[in-house]
């Protein structure tokens, strides 16, 4: 009886879900459910457009906020709601402090009274992170370079891979070039290494690798870290692309953020953070990631900041340093007095009864 086999994982090939499905020769779900639309809606524009990757990635980038754009309507209301009721928040705060269970109660009647939903922000959030991840992937596959260290113990079955397949070329520092086209059965190890045409639909197959430099922006290399409008600091690669992006992020952070009254109100310090934590991030992903997602990141926000204009104007955006210009009007203040419900026209009725019985009864007196 001859001995079982076992097969190693360097071994294994890729499930081939999607055989024959609009071309489609490999299909791993659940990853590939988001990725592969969009990673062939971003070919598939790169293709009409002129070969213009940066052109596919601004006009991509435009027809995603378009079709979330009523979640984001919904976000930026809810936004201008919450700064509207902050000063009611704050007075409780104050009345209560040191009690935190009527603090929350108090806080829950206020949002139930002006119609104020804390959490009506957070899947436009959560959208928003969805997309930017296969969209950095979608750049990394485009860009058919490959950075890939095996793990020790499996240098020899990774070097017989790449005897196995020629067209995988060496670039040094473990990084790789693939091919457009090839075989689509590759060990599942190795998926980094899958071509381009294995899970592109037939009317997209390449003829011929994906250009991803761009003249018109001084021939930069979207699939790489920005260098060419790179700007050396202390030893640290800051990216001009993160720059503006980052300028971006202020603006539309700061147009919907709750004004700053002064006081202990801790949801105003975050906010504060806020505003200036996420550019000073994303100018440090900008040396880390490409430069493609860079300048998806600038279109992307820059369609917020005028959705947001047309919703609630300039916001709380002004002034800063103690600027104000005068084509932009003063930021609203928010409530500051809890309206009170009208009475109750039975109500208003005994009132008035009992108040018609006491001038009667100090008439009876007086006689």
């Amino acid at each position: 009886m001859p001995a079982a086999t076992t097969r190693c994982p360097e071994e294994m090939t890729l499930p081939v879900f999607g055989a024959g499905f609009l071309g489609i020769e490999v299909f791993n779900p659940p990853w590939d459910i988001i990725f592969l639309p969009l990673f062939n809606a971003l070919v598939g524009i790169y293709q009409i457009l002129f070969t213009d990757l940066a052109l596919a990635i601004i006009v991509l980038t435009l027809v995603i906020r378009t079709l979330l754009a009523p979640l984001f309507v919904r976000q930026i209301r809810s936004s201008k709601e919450m700064q509207q009721v902050q000063p009611l928040v704050r007075e409780v705060q104050r009345k209560h402090k040191g009690n935190p269970r009527k603090i929350q109660e108090e806080t829950q009647a206020i949002y139930r009274e002006h119609g104020v939903s804390p959490f009506a922000g957070c899947l436009p959030s959560l959208v928003q992170l969805v997309i930017l991840l296969p969209m950095y992937q979608a750049l990394i596959r485009i860009s058919s370079v490959v950075s890939f260290t095996p793990a020790e113990g499996t240098e020899p079955a990774f070097n017989a891979f790449l005897a196995a397949n020629p067209a995988i070329q060496s670039l040094g520092n473990n990084s790789f070039s693939i091919p457009f086209d090839g075989s689509c059965v590759i060990p599942s190890a190795y998926h980094a290494f899958l071509p381009l045409n294995c899970q592109l639909i037939t009317p997209l197959k390449l003829t011929e690798a994906i250009d991803t430099t761009v003249p018109w922006l001084g021939g930069i290399n979207l699939a790489v870290v920005d260098s060419v409008f790179a700007i050396g600091l202390f030893g640290f690669t800051i990216s001009g692309l993160a720059i503006l992006a980052a300028a971006l992020q202020f603006v539309q952070v700061r147009m919907t953020m709750a004004r700053n009254t002064g006081g202990d109100d801790p949801t105003a310090a975050a906010n504060q953070t806020m505003v200036y934590l996420f550019p000073v991030m994303t100018i440090v992903w900008g040396a880390l990631f490409p430069a493609g997602l860079m300048l998806y990141w600038i279109t992307y926000t820059a369609y917020l900041i005028v959705q947001q204009y047309f919703i609630v104007g300039w916001g709380n955006l002004f002034p800063i340093l103690g600027w104000q210009p005068r084509w932009a009007p003063a930021p609203e203040a928010g409530l500051t007095a809890r309206p009170r419900p009208p009475a109750a026209p039975v109500e208003a009725a005994a009132v008035r009864t009992q108040s018609g019985s006491k001038q009667r009864k100090r008439r009876g007196q007086k006689r």
